[in-house]
């Protein structure tokens, strides 16, 4: 059978033109149902965009719903290589002189030298504890102390380590005390040039004056000769740096810290001490972070506005609108929101426009910071309550959020808008495929027919050519 491409080559007749033209018709139902699935795809990808707006919307109210937001504190040093500082919601506004007259230590203890750190130094009990050293004579040159008292500290209790044929040697030790880790005391071994040059060094991991060490020793003599350190007693170690508290005033009153992290000398306010010198806290109440909240919360509200007027456009001039133009769905939750930004709230602070948001002429929201701040300083409890709630008051930041979670939830009007789409969409893909195959098979049943009637009229010419040929033969012929 003849293709597409030749008929009407038989009959002298435009069939393939025909047979085009016919096509067309019968694939008017597949365009219009093409111009559907492209509308409701742009529907289902608009549904998408809306909900990424709601989402950020809802998280810069999720913000404001937080009650620390507004507890938040801020602290600054005037002097940052003497000391930086944090705050918590405790701390209170106000300038503190602070004097950093000492820096917190840890001890360091050294036993004299050997030759060879890998040769025997003796077999035995290595106990450690820490303690406070009191009153007594340092000497500057040995390192050691004399008329000197030792108290325990009774919150640390002593560690030992058992020196045998495994570890009997100055490297052994270190790495027996540096393997237990209970003990508090880092171990290393410096190399001091002399003639016995390598001496154990133990460092104590806390500082502060009650983390001072003492060392007794069972076992070998040479073991005890080496390590044997009593503050109140005989002393084997050289103290190369003793134990220290941090000493600090805090507007002319003294201060001290085992640690040179000191919390809460002034209130809700830790310290970090570098060195010695003085500086000036200055404390005050973080306006800049809810300022930038609220100001994220409009800017959030009025991309989310912009978003859908996007959607919903009509062009007049075109006469061609947006996916979402006249969506009830889009509809209802502007006209939601704006009537929960609208609400009384129950605190002393009823609405918005008392901390500077306020709606303006084109739907938008616009903040006076210097109303907002003014606000903040005033009465910073009713600003709290205003957006996080408190005192029979939800706040409008957990009433914005908890209402966007009824649009955006898995059973939230948007999903199930969302999901009406995409039956929709299931559905025409169903009614294009069975209308391609009804058009495809009615363009074949054509194909058929033409090319039949090509043939027939191919014969039927041919035919009449035969008998006008043969006409004209007899009447030669007479």
């Amino acid at each position: 059978m003849a293709s597409v491409a030749s008929l009407g080559v038989g009959s002298n007749l435009d069939l393939s033109g025909l047979l085009t033209s016919l096509t067309t018709a019968e694939s008017q139902p597949l365009v219009m149902l093409q111009k559907q699935q492209i509308s409701y795809t742009a529907k289902l990808s608009a549904y998408g965009t809306l909900q990424n707006a709601l989402s950020s919307f809802q998280s810069a109210a999720s913000k404001l719903a937080d009650a620390t937001l507004f507890q938040g504190v801020k602290v600054a040093s005037s002097a940052t290589d003497v000391l930086t500082a944090s705050a918590s919601a405790t701390g209170v506004a106000g300038s503190y002189s602070i004097e950093v007259t000492q820096l917190a230590q840890s001890q360091s203890l050294a036993a004299v030298g050997v030759m060879d750190p890998k040769a025997v130094i003796g077999k035995g009990t290595v106990t450690l504890d820490f303690g406070s050293i009191s009153g007594g004579t340092l000497d500057p040159v040995s390192g050691t102390y004399s008329g000197a008292g030792f108290s325990p500290d009774a919150s640390r209790a002593a560690q030992s380590i058992v020196i045998d044929d495994s570890n009997n040697s100055l490297e052994g030790l270190r790495d027996a005390i540096n393997g237990n880790a209970a003990m508090g005391v880092t171990a290393s071994i410096v190399n001091d040039g002399g003639t016995s040059p390598y001496r154990l060094v133990l460092s104590s991991k806390q500082t502060g004056e009650a983390s001072s060490m003492r060392i007794a020793v069972t076992g070998d003599a040479s073991l005890q000769t080496l390590l044997n350190h009593d503050p109140s007693a005989a002393q084997a170690l050289q103290q190369t740096a003793a134990a220290r508290n941090a000493a600090l005033k805090v507007n002319g009153i003294a201060v001290t810290s085992k640690s040179n992290t000191v919390a809460e000398a002034v209130q809700g306010v830790t310290m970090t001490l570098a060195r010695t010198g003085a500086s000036t806290l200055t404390v005050n109440r973080d306006a800049g972070s809810v300022e930038s909240a609220v100001s994220s919360f409009v800017t959030a509200y009025n991309s989310l506005q912009t978003t859908a007027g996007q959607l919903s456009r009509y062009d007049t001039e075109k006469h061609t609108g947006a996916a979402l133009v006249g969506d009830s769905t889009l509809r209802t939750i502007q006209t939601r929101i704006r009537a929960a930004l609208n609400t009384p709230q129950v605190g002393e602070l009823k609405v918005l426009s008392k901390v500077g948001v306020s709606f303006q002429k084109d739907g938008t929201l616009a903040l006076d910071a210097a109303k907002l701040k003014t606000a903040f300083a005033d009465n910073r409890s009713a600003v709290a309550e205003l957006f996080a709630g408190g005192g029979g008051s939800t706040g409008v930041g957990k009433q914005v959020s908890a209402l966007v979670d009824t649009f955006t939830s898995a059973s939230g009007m948007l999903n199930a808008a969302t999901t009406g789409v995409k039956t929709t969409l299931k559905s025409l893909d169903n009614q294009y495929a069975a209308t391609e195959t009804r058009v495809q098979a009615t363009v074949a049943r054509y194909r058929t027919q033409f090319t039949e009637l090509d043939m027939l009229v191919s014969r039927m010419t041919s035919t009449a050519s035969y008998l006008t040929q043969q006409f004209t033969n007899m009447s030669s012929n007479k």
